[in-house]
Order: C-alpha cells, then sequence, then structure tokens
C-alpha cells in the first residue's frame, strides 16, 4: 500500500515539474534617456513599470525573488510599489542588482499590484566598443534558477570614442591609396570616371561620419562600411576599365594588318603571294586572343583579360610588321645591281660588247673610205 502511494508522489512531481512555469510579471512603459549609443561616462535615466498576474491565489510567487540588474555605474534606483491604485514609495537603493523578494511583492490575487521604477546611472568605460545592460529584469525561484519567460532586456552600445577616430582615420587612409590608383590609370589613358564617383561619395561620407555625435555611432559605422563598398567597388571598375584599355591597344595593330592585308587582296599580282597565309594566320590568333579577354571582362576576371590583350598585341604586332615587310618586297621594283650580276652571270654583256666593237669598226671603215675619195678627187 505504501510503494503505491509512494510511486503517485513521484509521479505527481514528475508531472508537477513537466508544468511549464510563466513569467509571473510583465513590463511596460520602458524608457531610456538618451536614446542610441552612449559615450562612457555620459548620465542614464530609465523608467519602467512593472505588472504581475495573478496565479495560485498571489499576484507574484512567495517563493520566488525579482532581480533588477544593470550594467551602469554608480547606479540608484527609485521604486514604488502601487497597491490597489495607492502608491507606497521604498527606500532608494544603490547597487549593480535590485533584489526583490517573493515575501515583499506576494499579495492576494484580488489585488492590483504594479511597481514603478526609476533607475540613475553613467555609462560604463569600455576598452572596446560593446553592448552593455541598461537594465535586465528576471524572475529567480527557491533553487536560484532563472525563469526564461520572465527575462525582459534592455541593452545600449558604448563606444569607445577613440575606436571610432580610429576608424573614421583608416578609412580615410584607404581612400587616399585609391586616389592613388585612380591618378595611375588616368595617367595611362584609362577611364576613370566611374572610380571618380565613387570616390566623391566616399569621401562624403567619411566626412557625415566623422560629424555624427556619439549617439550615431551606428550611423557612423554603417557610413564606414559604406564607404569600404565604394572604394572595393571603385577599384574593380578601374580593373576593369583597365582591361577593357588593354584590349583596345591590343586591337590597333589588328586593324593596321587588315589595311595591308585589303591591299594585297585588292590587287590581282599579289593576291596570291605564297607569303600572305602565315601573316593572315598570326592575324586570326591574335583575334582570337581578343575574344576571349572580352570573355575574361564579362566574367569579371580583369588580370586574365589582360594578359590575354597582350598577348593579342603581341601577335598582332607581329602580323602587321610581317605584312609591311612583304609589301616593301613586293613593291621596291627592279633590282639594277641584280640585274646587272645576272647579265655577267649569263655573259649576254660580253657578246653586246664584241656587238658594239663590230659596229664600231664597221662604221670606221666606212668613214675612211669615204675621206679616201674625197681626198682623190680633191
Amino acid at each position: 500500500m505504501m510503494k503505491g502511494i509512494t510511486k503517485w508522489i513521484i509521479l505527481a512531481a514528475i508531472l508537477l515539474f513537466c508544468i511549464p512555469v510563466t513569467s509571473a510579471f510583465s513590463v511596460s512603459s520602458v524608457t531610456i534617456d538618451p536614446t542610441g549609443s552612449l559615450t562612457p561616462g555620459t548620465p542614464v535615466m530609465v523608467t519602467y513599470k512593472i505588472g504581475f498576474q495573478a496565479s495560485a491565489g498571489e499576484t507574484f510567487p512567495s517563493s520566488s525573488e525579482l532581480q533588477m540588474i544593470t550594467d551602469l555605474e554608480k547606479p540608484k534606483w527609485t521604486w514604488t510599489l502601487v497597491l490597489d491604485g495607492v502608491e507606497m514609495p521604498r527606500p532608494q537603493a544603490g547597487g549593480r542588482m535590485l533584489s526583490l523578494s517573493g515575501f515583499e511583492l506576494s499579495y492576494p490575487s484580488d489585488r492590483d499590484e504594479s511597481i514603478s521604477v526609476t533607475l540613475e546611472g553613467t555609462a560604463p568605460a569600455v576598452t572596446t566598443t560593446s553592448d552593455k545592460t541598461i537594465i535586465k529584469l528576471q524572475e529567480v525561484d527557491t533553487h536560484n534558477n532563472i525563469i526564461e519567460s520572465s527575462k525582459v532586456d534592455r541593452t545600449a552600445k558604448v563606444i569607445n570614442t577613440a575606436e571610432v577616430s580610429s576608424a573614421i582615420t583608416a578609412k580615410r587612409t584607404d581612400l587616399q591609396t585609391y586616389r592613388t590608383h585612380i591618378d595611375e590609370k588616368a595617367a595611362i589613358g584609362i577611364d576613370t570616371s566611374t572610380a571618380e564617383l565613387k570616390y566623391s561619395d566616399a569621401s562624403a561620407k567619411i566626412d557625415a561620419a566623422a560629424a555624427l555625435p556619439s549617439s550615431q555611432y551606428e550611423t557612423a559605422q554603417t557610413y564606414l562600411k559604406t564607404v569600404q563598398d565604394l572604394i572595393t567597388d571603385g577599384e574593380k571598375s578601374l580593373d576593369k576599365a583597365w582591361a577593357e584599355n588593354e584590349v583596345l591597344n591590343a586591337q590597333t595593330p589588328i586593324t593596321n594588318v587588315d589595311t595591308v592585308i585589303a591591299w594585297f587582296k585588292g590587287n590581282t599580282s599579289t593576291a596570291n603571294n605564297a607569303e600572305l597565309p602565315p601573316i593572315i594566320a598570326k592575324r586570326e590568333i591574335a583575334v582570337s586572343y581578343i575574344s576571349t579577354a572580352n570573355d575574361e571582362i564579362t566574367n569579371g576576371n580583369y588580370a586574365q583579360a589582360r594578359s590575354k590583350a597582350q598577348e593579342a598585341f603581341t601577335k598582332g604586332n607581329e602580323s602587321y610588321t610581317d605584312a609591311l615587310a612583304l609589301k616593301k618586297k613586293v613593291t621596291s621594283g627592279f633590282d639594277i645591281g641584280g640585274m646587272i650580276g645576272g647579265i655577267l652571270k649569263s655573259g649576254v654583256l660580253i657578246i653586246a660588247a664584241v656587238v658594239i666593237v663590230v659596229v664600231l669598226i664597221a662604221v670606221g671603215v666606212v668613214i675612211y673610205r669615204k675621206r679616201s675619195r674625197w681626198d682623190e678627187l680633191g
């Protein structure tokens, strides 16, 4: 019989622990002055109201404890119990935590109970910008377990002003480096118009961040993040413009060789020159490199695009140089020295000389005879 009773007691205890515990209080009308981010030493005032939900015949569990916690320095708690509309001020308290026992807060469930609280303190010192608890409320049971459903937490970012100044200075340095990159690209004829717009926007955002009060730390950080995004995008635009410029330069020797090839094709005597196909083949390779470079630009691979464009320029220039040499060879005219050498080699000059000598002798004989006849007549 006793075993059965014990079994039921244990089962009841297990079921009791399985029942979810709900919050016995609620918090409303929370105000924190000033709002936004804080700098160390800034005076802070917090006000709020606590209401109680009656349960199990009492307004707040008599075995629990209501804890109010803050990270503010020099905290001062001023609170008033309001029972059935009657205000009953309580002594002011200090310390990072104000604990109110269930014995003090527990009233019959038919009573209307609430608490008005004012907390004053200063924002704590921080080595790095971080979130600090301005006010946290929680219910703790007899075993010192926190009733999670009861937790109410309000935080604020407390900033290290030196950290903000350092971040702004760092971004100004980054912007100056970016300025140098823009000037370097402009000096070699690259279109920097998009990069210039990004630079102007980034500079304005840095100035705006520097002008903000410390309470707008999050806004300043957002501006500085935007600055970094603008610089990153601007560097990409410079890289892209550089790649596009390299492709444009690589097109020049190809355009030039096309003009020479057109000259060859336009003349019947040179259209089928046996030395022309290798020149055209080099030209086609250069064109294929440019096509690859454009694909790399589309894919955002600007370094690879520049490399291919440079290969295209080299191959196109080879084709153009070869084409000019061939054109000069074809249009240089007769080679007088070569002709003389050929004549000498073939013996034609010797034959011509003999003929000339014979002609001269014949002419001399004729002249001699005429003179002899004139002498006889004379």
